[in-house]
């Protein structure tokens, strides 16, 4: 193992313990001795109790104001200053939503008996700026992780929540087994469901349609680089998971809760609507699944943007062969792309109608045990990228060059 990996492990290692500390820490002003027997309640009620959702909320609203906003777009893809002024705008969204989340949570915890010790307006206040300053010093963590360490900050952070609660589950799990609440069958039915499915995610995560292109000759100052050949790799699943899934419910919840304002919530068709689109109910199952595939064709399109590639090639003196320049290389491009996000969109619906297919037949067990596609592949794309990051920074020397 060479110095530098080693060094970047370790960073990472004593961040997510400094992750992990702060989710042991109470707010202030909180009567925590009935749930001394229960950290993983402790860890609602910490600085850090809102986790990363802020944060994750504000990046999908910008980013997909930058698919329908052109100017929004331009500004994202314009360079290192476009790309700040949009964190800037994120940063500023998380606090709004942070702020709104914070002050739901504190005065919520205001009307349990016993767990505030100061009921006054200053504990709002207090808890208030202590969960938000919570989210902000996790986004600062996760970009020195991503800096220094090894991996997706966010991404890891995000799994370590998901990790921490399996070893607690899985006892959980066996000491059910043991007194016979849960049949070992039921167990081990999951297991192979679980180890099936990683192997799923492994494989399409790390599949790729590549698409030759051939560069010109190349003049670099004095040097003369002859053409040469390469790929553009396509993922199958290029909209990743959190937008599309996340999304997709908004479509159809957001016109339901606007006709609950206007009827009433209690109207006839407002709840009939409600209770149909419960999780596991087939009118939600439907809809959402829908929503999820057109959605990841609709994101992949901006991710992987055909003409914004085919100007690029152009710039560089990149071809695709048998496809002449410009606008016939974008048209082939968005037929390649479309062919391929067919399946990335299979797979994504299928990974998001996983916990719902569970509570339609009744066959959840009383623990997580990452009962949702959506976990299972934040947690696996976060190990690859782990992988392919200690195999870079294994074969590349201190000066930044290549072995």
């Amino acid at each position: 193992m060479s110095r530098e990996l080693a060094r970047r492990i370790a960073f990472t290692i004593g961040a997510l313990l400094l992750f992990r500390l702060g989710t042991q820490i109470p707010i202030a002003g909180l009567d925590v001795s009935s749930f001394s027997p229960r950290p993983d309640l402790i860890a609602r009620l910490s600085p850090f109790a809102l986790g990363l959702i802020p944060y994750l909320t504000a990046a999908i609203l910008i980013r997909l104001l930058s698919v329908v906003w052109r100017r929004l777009n331009t500004i994202e893809r314009s360079g290192e200053g476009g790309r700040r002024r949009i964190a800037r705008a994120t940063l500023g969204l998380t606090l709004v939503l942070a702020c709104f989340q914070a002050y739901g949570i504190a005065t919520g915890l205001m009307g349990i008996e016993g767990l505030v010790n100061n009921l006054d307006g200053s504990f709002v206040i207090t808890a208030t700026a202590s969960m938000v300053g919570g989210v902000f010093v996790l986004v600062w963590l996760s970009e020195q992780i991503t800096r220094y360490g090894i991996g997706n900050g966010l991404a890891l952070i995000l799994s370590v929540g998901f990790l921490v609660s399996i070893p607690r589950d899985v006892a959980g799990i066996l000491e059910l087994m043991r007194t016979g609440a849960v049949s070992s069958n039921l167990v081990l039915a999951y297991a192979v469901f679980w180890i099936v499915t990683v192997a799923v995610i492994v494989l399409v995560e790390g599949a790729r349609r590549n698409v030759r292109v051939e560069f010109g000759a190349l003049t670099v100052g004095s040097r003369q680089l002859s053409a040469r050949a390469g790929v553009l790799p396509i993922k199958l699943n290029s909209a990743g998971f959190l937008i599309p899934v996340t999304v997709a419910p908004w479509i159809f919840f957001l016109p339901l809760a606007f006709a609950g304002f206007i009827l009433g919530g209690d109207h006839p068709l407002v709840a009939a609507a409600y209770r149909h689109l419960q999780l596991g109910q087939p009118a939600h199952m439907i809809l959402v699944s829908i929503a999820v595939f057109v959605l990841a064709f609709v994101y992949t399109a901006y991710v992987v943007d055909p003409e914004h590639t085919a100007k690029s090639l152009v710039q560089r003196d990149g071809t695709i062969p048998g496809v002449a320049p410009g606008e016939a290389t974008a048209d082939y491009l968005d037929r390649v792309v479309s062919l391929t996000t067919v399946v990335g969109a299979v797979y994504l619906t299928a990974l998001q109608l996983i916990p719902e297919v569970f509570e339609l037949y009744g066959i959840d067990l009383p623990y997580s045990m990452i009962v949702d596609g959506g976990a299972a592949l934040v947690v696996v794309g976060t190990a690859l990228d782990i992988k392919t990051q200690v195999r870079d920074v294994s074969l590349t020397n201190p000066g930044g060059v290549r072995r």
